[in-house]
């Protein structure tokens, strides 16, 4: 009995995701003119499915106790990058795909250096190197444009056996081979440890430098694997400034409502899965309540104020951050 409690109380947050994200598709689909059908399960998830990617990058930077405002940029920059190169042939797309997957983490391995090895603080590095992002987005697409193989796309963002979303299948395999392996293995161990105290994991001898890189290199994988689905939704790229900035945000406001501490060392991809899901379900719920569209933004300015708040109520309540593991 112990062990459930004490597995109950590490997976609360992530409990606690998953149940707002049920309420809320609860609410959406009981709402919706066409009810609970198989196309509407199938646009839900792929819409959820890119926040979910760029979420899945912040939590890694996030639990080192750091923040990374580049990966709605990164997101960007692939999504241009893909429009030109995913296309053609199998061979072409196969070699594309790789392209578009290396330049996210070449992206997300500067990040790391400029941190680690020139000891900036994540925010102002980020912020520096986003910029760069986007600016590279730019030369590739000043106009929107390009394309994408459409046979591909089609066999990602559709559904497998006629009801299950293609887009999903892809996260769930994502997890399993990225966060999985990451989150048992010394480095993500490591990862944890330094960002709970980066002075206490260091004492312990273990390699905070290889872990914190590691992060942000897969971090930078995961917002290009974002952007290759952005592609694959519009089949278009396109540069577009307030959609990447607004990619950063509400990865921050999905992390936090996935339970994982903006002052880093607690929380997992899965909670912050659950808590992109569940913003984007927010999103979703203004349409179908037929909102104004003037009052939208004001709306999810005001869930993402409370959703960044949640970690900050936390801490006054912390005494000791060992409190954190509880």
């Amino acid at each position: 009995m112990s062990e459930w409690r004490y597995w109950l109380a590490e997976q609360r947050a992530t409990l606690m995701a998953v149940g707002i994200f049920a309420l809320m598709f609860l609410i959406y689909v009981a709402n919706h003119p066409a009810g609970l059908t198989a196309n509407v399960v199938q646009t839900a998830s792929n819409k959820g499915v890119l926040l979910a990617f760029v979420a899945m990058a912040q939590t890694l930077v996030v639990i080192t106790a750091g923040i990374d405002l580049s990966v709605g940029m990164i997101f960007i920059l692939t999504n241009c990058l893909a429009s030109w190169l995913v296309v053609g042939t199998a061979m072409e797309t196969t070699l594309g795909l790789f392209a578009v997957l290396g330049t996210g983490l070449a992206c997300g391995a500067l990040n790391g250096a400029i941190v680690i090895f020139g000891r900036l603080q994540p925010i102002v590095a980020t912020i520096a190197t986003g910029a760069i992002y986007f600016g590279l987005a730019l030369l590739l697409r000043p106009f929107p444009g390009g394309s994408v193989n459409e046979g591909l796309a089609d066999a990602l963002t559709g559904r497998l056996f006629g009801l299950i979303p293609a887009s999903l299948v892809v996260l769930a395999a994502v997890v399993l081979v990225v966060w999985v392996p990451f989150s048992r293995s010394l480095t993500g161990r490591t990862a944890y440890a330094s960002g709970s105290s980066e002075v206490a994991a260091y004492m312990s001898g273990v390699p905070i430098r290889r872990a914190k890189f590691a992060a942000y290199t897969l971090a930078g994988l995961l917002a290009s694997i974002g952007g290759l689905f952005l592609t694959f939704f519009t089949y278009t790229g396109e540069a577009a400034l307030a959609s990447g900035n607004a990619y950063t945000l509400f990865s921050i406001a999905a992390v936090v409502l996935g339970g994982v501490s903006l002052f880093g060392g607690k929380g997992s991809v899965i909670g912050a899965i659950f808590g992109a899901l569940a913003f984007r379900t927010i999103g979703d719920l203004l349409f179908v309540f037929d909102l104004e569209p003037l009052w939208q933004p004001l709306f999810q300015g005001v869930v993402l104020l409370v959703a960044v708040s949640l970690g900050a109520f936390a801490l006054f309540r912390v005494k000791n951050r060992l409190e954190w593991f509880g």
